[in-house]
């Protein structure tokens, strides 16, 4: 059976774009983004962090946790 884990409000308005897309740097640690999912284990849903260099499209720093916390995903950094 699978896990909802998002219960979206499509009426809710949204975040300012502050990074103005589409996604553009000419040099590496110049932009960093941020992305965070579940991942189903054998012991259940962990959640993972990953922060990626948009220049180099590299992970530069991760960490999965057994919660959802902020200072978890802050952690990633």
């Amino acid at each position: 059976m699978p896990v909802k884990t998002t219960c979206g409000d499509r009426g809710a308005p949204c975040p300012q774009d502050r990074v103005n897309r589409p996604f553009k740097v000419d040099r590496p640690k110049a932009l960093w983004v941020a992305e965070f999912t579940y991942v189903a284990t054998g012991q259940g849903l962990v959640s993972v962090a990953f922060v990626i260099d948009v220049f180099a499209r590299s992970i530069v720093g991760w960490k999965v946790s057994g919660s959802a916390r902020a200072d978890f995903v802050l952690d990633a950094l």
